[in-house]
């Protein structure tokens, strides 16, 4: 299913270069819907730029050059209901995983009828001189509310290489292929590898930035329909301010449909982030209700959240997604991960009244956590539900069923 090309921006003197790779992919279908996961073939062209110099920031763009599904005969997907996110690796000169994100664009595709992906952009900023490899990694495709995660079971070619002079244009030696790379401290927060939390220091250099690691979360809400499970890509961010720190967390998909249309001004979502580490109890953020009315059927966007964190210990300290609470229309609905991981990873220190033991806010639905755990949550109004159902079961059903694989199908 994915596949990926590219034009890079603001290089115009480095030509771009393009290369097509394939690899095998599973994809696994939303929890609880009762379809087995289904295996394809991915195609993806990258196209980035041939040279670049240490402190640019290119960017780059992958296209769908063969799904390898169709749309289930289960139901027609209405035009700009499917987006796509993934992650394109770096390594060699630097390692980075570069989060590549597609619009929500498509045209209608009918029942049995081929899927059509938008393309993905991405950007990196460079660090180190010397060859940089980029290769397609896991993604996801959320087809009206729901996500179905898409992982290479096999060793993925390299799809594009940079030549990174340093600073100054002057080229340097590219390290031994056989060498582990040493990554180059920077000032500016990149992404972190895949198979670890976005660490920072508060100490570094005088940083005040720090960029948390994307990571994907699955919801489990109550609605009239039953259990709804969904997904949704979250990212925590943080910029200090003296001994404490503004958080912003932002969703990267939707985990929910609107059941009916809601006027604006009258969605409002909140956050406890839980705290782990060093640090323990949970740290309140908020976003603004929405600013235009939501029709039925689209997806209930969450806006960044944010609020303050105060840490209340020294050491290192970790922010993972919790607890989600969606206030509509005098009703409340809330929605627990069914599991939790790690987007952010700083290095703290205790501040008089901090988090510590307890929550950093007095908002919020959740108790404070001892054990930097999930609080029990549920809501307390079961009309909410009623209010704002999650997910219509035809839409998980689509979610679950929309990538059955048939190899060999071509799309533009």
């Amino acid at each position: 299913m994915l596949a990926g090309a590219g034009a890079v921006l603001g290089l115009a003197a480095a030509p771009a270069q393009a290369a097509e790779v394939s690899f095998a992919t599973r994809c696994v279908p939303p929890a609880g819907v009762g379809l087995d996961p289904v295996n394809g073939t991915t195609k993806v062209e990258i196209t980035a730029p041939a040279g670049a110099k240490v402190g640019d920031a290119i960017d780059v763009v992958w296209k769908f050059t063969q799904a390898a599904s169709k749309n289930p005969n289960i139901i027609d997907l209405p035009a700009d209901s499917v987006q796509p996110t993934g992650t394109l690796k770096a390594s060699g000169a630097q390692s980075a995983d570069i989060a590549m994100t597609g619009p929500r664009e498509n045209p209608a595709i009918p029942k049995g009828g081929d899927m059509v992906l938008s393309d993905m952009k991405g950007t990196l900023k460079l660090t180190a001189a010397g060859k940089l490899t980029l290769t397609p990694g896991a993604y996801t495709v959320n087809a009206m509310g729901t996500n179905t995660v898409c992982t290479p079971t096999e060793t993925v070619p390299a799809a594009g290489t940079i030549d990174v002079a340093a600073g100054d244009g002057t080229p340097t030696p590219t390290p031994d292929p056989t060498d582990t790379p040493t990554p180059t401290p920077t000032d500016t927060a990149t992404a972190a590898p895949s198979d670890s939390p976005s660490s920072s220091s508060s100490s570094d250099d005088g940083q005040t930035d720090f960029t948390g690691k994307a990571v994907d979360i699955p919801y489990t809400c109550q609605s009239p329909l039953g259990e709804k499970k969904a997904t949704s890509t979250i990212q925590i961010n943080a910029k200090k301010n003296g001994g404490s720190y503004g958080l912003t967390v932002q969703f990267k998909n939707s985990p929910m449909d609107s059941p009916a249309d809601i006027p604006a001004d009258s969605v409002k979502p909140s956050m406890d982030v839980v705290l782990g580490g060093a640090d323990k109890g949970s740290v309140h953020v908020e976003g603004p209700t929405n600013s235009g009315a939501i029709k039925s059927g689209d997806p209930i966007e969450i806006p960044d959240m944010t609020g303050t964190y105060k840490p209340g210990a020294t050491g290192e300290s970790t922010l993972s997604p919790g607890v989600l609470t969606i206030k509509a229309l005098g009703t409340t609905t809330t929605c627990k991960p069914d599991s939790t991981a790690v987007s952010l990873t700083l290095t703290t220190e205790e501040q008089e009244g901090g988090a510590s033991g307890g929550s950093s806010s007095s908002g919020g639905t959740s108790g404070s956590s001892t054990s930097g755990g999930l609080a029990a949550t549920g809501a307390d109004d079961h009309g909410a539900l009623k209010a704002l159902g999650l997910v219509a079961g035809t839409a998980v059903l689509l979610g679950a069923a929309v990538f059955t694989f048939m190899p060999g199908r071509r799309t533009r």
